[in-house]
């Protein structure tokens, strides 16, 4: 018993691994806040501390970590920047128009380095070759767009 007692901290160290390694598995950032406990209950085993002091500063260390430094990690990790990919990528670029657009005939635009078939989003619209256009919507391969205003001196 008293290798034990004076080996605790192999213990701790242990709950410690199995808690980190687990939380590789799960990635709920909970084993890895309870692994930080375990660890802090290692420091006061190597330290010398009775067994009652290590389990209480463990468990409170513990949910230190899960009340006060989880939430902020997780929405770190949940808020990250959208991923967009394909014809949504284009929604609210602007491009120039390549070839005249009206209601009654499609025209072409170029947005970022590649010529796309355009259509007016609003169909009563008639819009001249070299205006500038912002894309609203993208139906199969042809893109609406409608005018961006210009400041006029």
């Amino acid at each position: 018993m008293d290798w034990l007692t004076e080996n605790l901290w192999s213990a701790w160290l242990a709950a410690a691994v199995v808690l980190g390694v687990a939380e590789m598995f799960s990635l709920d950032l909970i084993l890895i806040m309870l692994a930080v406990g375990a660890v802090s209950g290692m420091v006061l085993a190597l330290l010398g501390a009775p067994f009652a002091l290590q389990a209480v500063v463990a468990a409170g260390a513990s949910v230190g970590m899960l009340a006060l430094v989880r939430p902020s990690m997780a929405k770190k990790l949940h808020d990250g920047p959208t991923l967009t990919q394909g014809h949504d990528k284009l929604l609210g670029q602007q491009g120039t128009v390549t070839q005249a657009i009206s209601g009654l005939q499609v025209g072409r635009v170029s947005l970022g380095g590649d010529v796309w078939t355009a259509a007016p989003y609003d169909e009563t619209l008639t819009i001249a070759e070299g205006e500038t256009v912002e894309v609203l919507q993208i139906r199969g391969a042809t893109a609406y767009v409608h005018p961006v205003p210009r400041l006029e001196p």
